[in-house]
């Protein structure tokens, strides 16, 4: 599946060879010629117009390591520039979501950041793979058993986050000296508040997602064993919206959270980029609404 996606973006996106790297965004994602693990460590799967996005290293509670990440990146961009598929969920195989990072490759550097280490974090869009990305369509996490350290980045990477009733989630790295380098404290603090943030990156506590849904990290909850089905279930409902006024919203709510650097700013950038939309889309919309469709909130 890993080559499958590759070849696609390699179709659809126009990358220049860089010895066993492409450049991508304007930055290297290395790849390795040569070989593919017998089991896929990203597995990726299509239902309708909805992705999945399967982290595969249930023997090591799908921690991420180079490789894993390198093909997690290689997923999302395929995602990216795939037309058929308006959402992406990003989900762990097992009874876990990402244990984080797989601290034993870090385990094996003998003092300082190694060459290899180093050139895994500049070659790839964050060390558990596309933390950095700017990912223009919505992605939702299904979250199930442990979703700690790096992980938890990874779950806040996504826009919703579908917890199940025993699921775990903290900053667990904070107990072995490691720090957040994949946005944990650039997302959580927007999504949760700098206290609850603080709480929580501080002490490196567990939450469980009675508290989680509290604090607004959780977007809805589960039964054990339903956050996959769910997530895709949501995924398919938001596949079936018109998309260009979605993303359209979605970027200007991004843009007013973590770019605009005033009310002004953020206004004008919504109204900018909504005019086009108005007129490829929203024209059609509101005809459909006159013949009478959609009437006091009918589903449509």
């Amino acid at each position: 599946m890993y080559r499958q996606c590759l070849n696609k973006l390699h179709q659809t996106v126009k990358l220049q060879p860089i010895g066993n790297a492409l450049c991508v965004c304007n930055r290297k994602l290395t790849l390795d010629p040569q070989s593919e693990p017998a089991v896929d460590p990203i597995t990726i799967d299509k239902r309708d117009k909805v992705t999945l996005i399967g982290l595969n290293r249930p023997g090591s509670r799908n921690a991420v390591n180079r490789d894993m990440a390198r093909q997690l990146t290689v997923a999302f961009l395929a995602f990216e520039q795939d037309n058929s598929s308006n959402v992406a969920v990003l989900h762990g195989k097992g009874d876990h979501f990402c244990a984080g990072y797989d601290l034993k490759e870090l385990a094996h550097s003998e003092s300082g950041i190694d060459e290899e280490t180093m050139n895994h974090l500049h070659n790839v869009h964050g060390a558990m793979g596309p933390t950095r990305l700017h990912i223009k369509k919505p992605v939702i996490a299904a979250v199930n058993g442990y979703g700690v350290a790096g992980g938890l980045e990874l779950a806040l990477l996504c826009d919703l986050r579908v917890f199940e009733e025993s699921t775990i989630v903290g900053v667990f790295n904070r107990r072995f000296g490691v720090p957040l380098v994949d946005g944990g404290t650039v997302r959580l603090p927007a999504l949760v508040g700098l206290s609850n943030a603080l709480d929580l990156i501080l002490t490196g506590r567990a939450i469980d997602s009675e508290e989680a849904i509290r604090i607004g990290l959780a977007n809805r909850v589960v039964k054990d064993g339903e956050a996959l089905s769910f997530a895709v279930e949501l995924a398919k409902e938001i596949s079936h919206h018109p998309q260009m006024s979605l993303r359209a919203d979605r970027d200007s709510a991004y843009n007013a959270m973590f770019n605009s650097t005033s009310k002004k700013e953020s206004l004008d950038y919504e109204m900018n980029h909504a005019l086009d939309v108005v007129a490829h889309e929203s024209i059609a919309g509101a005809k459909r609404f006159k013949d009478g469709e959609g009437r006091q909130g009918v589903a449509i």
